[in-house]
């Protein structure tokens, strides 16, 4: 049997990029496609901080229920949006080669950082906690929308800098000159991996994304995730969370933040390549341990109590 696989995808020109890349690796191995863009309700509430509009997974779940519904055969993602319980029947198929994972600062300048004041922008939770936890004295502001509103946004304020994924730039072609990389701000979960998930009964389908999985990949966001879960983090609190793999170690870095920036728990482990099963989990429970637990709690609080 052969079948038009229909790609769901959210309009925005980085998605459509993602879905596009997906797409085209499809036909290179002998598939027909057709590419179905969906409005979420993440990119048509671009006033409201993320964590306040109440759940996760808010920029894939119309594509979830449309998948659910039939409409569409796969979504394709940024896997820091995804939530790490998938909706059921619905599954992970394929982990595309990872892009880079850096946070960057795109900038007007950078006296600011010697100086005791700087506005910074950032709708991310992680992004503004680990700011202000090198910058306690600066101002962070809330910076929504797609990547070209953002860019448009902090042209037209009078901001410092604002905060990107180096990946989403890069994959659009929008990575200005003016911009420095993070190295030392712990990136989101996932961040720089594309995520393509389909229905679990639809056997044609997951097979032929099988072929486009990449396995070091798969391996590093997964144990990412797992870290992500065990702490209880979805899009609510302040995580960062990084595996890399060489000559046969996993190398993690993880830590938990409070909104404001000033506590931070952190982490590193080794681990064999062989022996990495529950290792995001052991990495979460010792974060746990060490205040964890409480700060997890006082997080929730202040931010339900701001909803």
């Amino acid at each position: 049997m052969n079948k038009v696989i229909r790609i769901g995808t959210r309009d925005s020109e980085l998605a459509l990029w993602q879905a596009t890349t997906v797409q085209n690796a499809l036909e290179k191995a002998g598939h027909e496609t057709e590419l179905i863009p969906v409005k979420s309700t993440g990119d048509l509430n671009l006033n409201q901080p993320l964590y306040e509009m109440g759940i996760t997974g808010i920029f894939t779940k119309t594509l979830d229920v449309a998948m659910i519904n039939g409409d569409i055969d796969i979504a394709v993602h940024s896997m820091k949006d995804v939530p790490t319980a998938l909706p059921k029947g619905i599954v992970e198929a394929a982990v595309l080669k990872r892009a880079d994972n850096k946070d960057i600062l795109i900038h007007k300048g950078l006296d600011f950082l010697e100086q005791e004041k700087g506005t910074i922008a950032t709708g991310s939770l992680r992004r503004k906690a680990q700011w202000l936890n090198k910058h306690p004295n600066h101002k962070v502001v809330d910076l929504r929308g797609n990547v070209n509103t953002r860019m448009k946004k902090l042209e037209e304020n009078e901001w410092n800098a604002a905060i990107f994924a180096a990946a989403g730039l890069e994959r659009i072609e929008l990575k200005p000159e003016n911009y420095i990389d993070l190295n030392w701000m712990i990136p989101a979960p996932a961040q720089g991996a594309m995520l393509v998930v389909a229905m679990e009964h639809d056997e044609f389908t997951r097979k032929a994304l099988k072929l486009l999985n990449h396995r070091e990949s798969e391996i590093s966001v997964h144990i990412e995730r797992e870290f992500l879960q065990v702490l209880e983090g979805g899009c609510t609190a302040p995580i960062g969370a990084l595996a890399t793999i060489k000559d046969n170690l996993v190398y993690f870095k993880g830590a938990l933040f409070s909104l404001d920036g000033k506590q931070k728990i952190g982490v590193e482990k080794t681990a064999s390549i062989d022996n990495i099963q529950n290792f995001g989990r052991s990495c979460a429970e010792k974060v746990l341990a060490e205040g964890g637990k409480e700060l997890m709690r006082k997080i929730k609080t202040e931010i339900n109590s701001k909803a």
